[in-house]
């Protein structure tokens, strides 16, 4: 019989919003005696209801239950805000649930921020023992693990450096490294692959399933990269405001997540829309994108998109393109189109349109991003504006050969079958 190494019944979650208290001792007698007899809160904000409280709390988890087996890698996924971060920290005792109860079979490994309970101060080797004393290791099990968290974090050569001086890459490798090599039964991770460069990633996704295939360790993960979900994790949970809304193979968790973030509009304006911190320049400014007599975003393959741009011209430009990056559900670049516009024009709006081909595009939903840039005289490309685009829907599944297309396999873009030369032609 499998062992149930977490079991999560019906915990609730509630933070209050804002301030704590009113500031003073008398303020938080006042409010108390007025809770107490039944009265307004005299410190309570004009406007809100003092004897429901609701408007100063929210739940960030609102009745969750679930169980994982000794063994499993569950993946935790969800826009920013769900409660993903929460659970974990729920789960690794580092806060207390306001309702319901939580139950583990075996010492945790949390690894929930980059470089947690390190002292910038301290070099990486006296950060290694003591963030593994904090970890729950013994100094014995440090001394006998050590070359091996130092050689996996790739750090030989600056273990003896203060972390002060390390980039935020060099963190989570040793971090992540201390964690790993902890004797647990239970790893938790949240986003902590983030930062490490893809060779890392990889390394630490192989010893996450080591952890869990091999060593019948108990992993639960949350991230934003599908892709690593796919490659670890055999179930997924799907959490919504606080909801768990799913709970089963990864794929149709994967599927409901994209579901409910995906924005199906055939026309977007982006004069309220916040751009990236980055992006100080304002040269260009798009207004609105649209599909030129399409009522929908769904195209058969042999249909060629056609956009129209609205544009307002801030500054004189000159050497102006256009950008178009298509990206599949998880992400990942999948083709790009670039047009340059022969528009030398300043202070003024204006409307063009623009036809885009897809053929080569496999069935599927894809998302966009528009870039306007400039070019200067040596040839280099300065990003102007930068906005998410509309989605594209390709619906005609190409059933050449009758292969049915695996696109997580072998990508989103089907080339021309290879021509077969003849051999005189060889």
């Amino acid at each position: 019989m499998e062992k149930t190494a977490i079991k999560i019944d019906h915990v609730y979650k509630e933070y209050r919003l804002g301030a704590i208290g009113g500031g003073t001792l008398r303020g938080d007698l006042q409010s108390w005696m007025a809770r107490i007899r039944g009265k307004e809160d005299p410190n309570s904000k004009i406007g809100t209801d003092a004897s429901m409280h609701n408007g100063d709390r929210f739940l960030a988890l609102d009745d969750v239950s679930f169980s994982v087996k000794q063994g499993e890698a569950v993946g935790i996924i969800g826009h920013n805000g769900a409660g993903k971060s929460t659970l974990l920290k729920l789960r690794s005792r580092v806060t207390a649930p306001t309702k319901g109860t939580i139950s583990y079979n075996g010492r945790i490994a949390s690894m929930l921020e980059v470089g947690t309970g390190f002292h910038p101060e301290l070099t990486g080797r006296e950060n290694v023992y003591m963030n593994g004393a904090i970890l729950g290791m013994t100094k014995a099990e440090i001394d006998k693990k050590f070359d091996q968290i130092v050689e996996f974090a790739e750090m030989e050569e600056f273990i003896d450096t203060p972390v002060k001086r390390y980039s935020s890459g060099m963190y989570v490798k040793l971090a992540f490294s201390v964690a790993a090599h902890l004797d647990s039964e239970i790893m938790v991770m949240d986003e902590v692959l983030a930062v490490g460069d893809m060779k890392f990633q990889q390394k630490c996704l192989g010893r996450m399933g080591d952890a869990a295939n091999s060593e019948g360790r108990t992993v639960l993960y949350v991230s934003h990269n599908m892709n690593t979900i796919r490659q670890l994790c055999t179930r997924c949970i799907v959490l919504d405001h606080g909801h768990l809304i799913f709970d089963g193979e990864t794929e149709k968790a994967i599927e409901i997540y994209m579901d409910r973030s995906r924005d199906l509009s055939c026309k977007k304006s982006y004069v309220d829309y916040v751009r990236p911190s980055w992006l100080t320049r304002d040269e260009v400014r798009i207004i609105s994108a649209e599909y030129v007599q399409k009522g929908n975003c769904t195209f058969n393959k042999t249909e060629r998109i056609r956009i129209k741009f609205e544009v307002v011209y801030q500054k004189k430009v000159d050497n102006l393109g256009l950008r178009f990056e298509i990206l599949n559900a998880v992400d990942t670049p999948v083709a790009t189109s670039i047009t340059m516009l022969p528009l030398n024009v300043s202070d003024e709006t204006q409307t063009f349109e623009i036809e885009y081909s897809i053929e080569n595009l496999v069935e599927g939903e894809y998302k966009s991003f528009y870039t306007f840039f400039c070019k200067n005289e040596f040839g280099n490309n300065r990003d102007v504006d930068n906005v998410p685009g509309l989605q594209i829907v390709v619906d005609d599944n190409d059933t050449r050969d009758h292969i049915d297309w695996k696109s997580t396999h072998w990508g989103n873009v089907r080339l021309p079958a290879g021509v077969l030369l003849e051999e005189n032609d060889v």
